[in-house]
């Protein structure tokens, strides 16, 4: 049983036919938090056994249980991102996915409680979730990142509230709380400060209208079609997949030409491609195997040759 469960068909609640089919109204975020409230808590040997019934038998009422038991959990986790802006339903809902996914790697023989092991999950699901919808363009990619970007208002409040002074908000070119962010986090204070600065930006549209007096960014970028750069890289690669794969061809033998002539360079009659191995294999008289192993070896000594033109 998922939590799916937990939402009838229609909106009036069933009558539950056991502990664990509490069924609160469709659609409501409280009641769903009352009823999981309301489920049964398992003991320490109820969810060992549960556990093993899930790994050994892939028992889905107990894989069930063991979600069911812990929903809970997944909503103080999520109460506690409620900061980020955005819905509690949807922090709920990927924390639940974070716990289905503890429940299917969780093994009782390890000597923990799956509440421990689970907190782990849940937490990365949640976090992963933020990181994507927090903005329209990530803010966090890097582990250091993400760090920060979980840590850095917490941390700015501490240091914050050591301070005598009454000054509000970050100030980046303050190094001393910089350093001592950096220091906590084991981060670079490069870092910090770029955090601080992408977390207080917001989302600006860079084609906002078609107003003539109405500033743009998207006036700011250049078309980089032209450059000399992008211009040399595109007669170059021009360059090497016309006369450089011909001079790569005439460095190889007879046999080895014909064979990368027609599995790479032909195609047949319905458009659709060079000829098979077994083709080959039947042309040449010899194995389809053995025309791969040509194959395989004219096409290494080419990407040498070519690697060597292009250096």
């Amino acid at each position: 049983m998922t939590a799916a469960a937990l939402v009838p068909v229609s909106g009036r609640a069933l009558a539950p036919r056991s502990s664990w089919e509490v069924l609160p109204p469709l659609g409501n975020l409280d009641a769903y938090i009352s009823a999981v409230q309301r489920l049964p808590m398992l003991t320490a040997e109820e969810e060992a056994e549960c556990a093993r019934q899930w790994r050994d038998h892939q028992d889905r009422d107990a894989a069930g249980k063991l979600v069911m038991s812990h929903l809970r959990l997944v909503v103080s986790v999520a109460r506690q991102y409620l900061g980020y802006g955005l819905p509690h339903a949807d922090l709920i809902q990927e924390g639940n996915i974070g716990l289905m996914k503890a429940v299917k790697r969780y093994d009782p023989s390890q000597g923990v409680r799956l509440v421990s092991y689970a907190m782990h999950w849940i937490k990365a699901e949640i976090h992963e979730y933020i990181v994507r919808n927090w903005r329209m363009v990530k803010v966090a990619t890097t582990k250091a990142q993400r760090k920060l970007f979980f840590n850095l208002r917490s941390l700015k409040a501490s240091l914050q509230a050591q301070r005598d002074d009454d000054t509000l908000g970050f100030d980046p070119m303050h190094r001393s709380e910089v350093d001592a962010m950096a220091k906590t986090l084991k981060v670079r204070p490069e870092d910090v400060v770029e955090m601080e600065l992408r977390m207080s930006g917001g989302d600006v549209s860079i084609d906002p209208g078609h107003d003539d007096d109405v500033y743009s960014p998207i006036q700011t970028l250049g078309d980089t079609r032209q450059e000399p750069s992008r211009l040399m890289e595109s007669r170059q690669r021009d360059h090497m997949a016309s006369e450089g794969v011909a001079a790569a061809l005439s460095e190889l033998d007879e046999r080895s030409r014909q064979i990368i002539a027609a599995r790479w360079l032909h195609v047949n009659d319905e458009g659709t491609g060079g000829k098979t191995l077994h083709e080959l294999a039947a042309e040449f008289g010899v194995s389809a195997e053995r025309i791969r192993q040509i194959e395989a070896n004219a096409l290494k000594k080419m990407r040498k040759l070519l690697e060597a033109a292009q250096a």
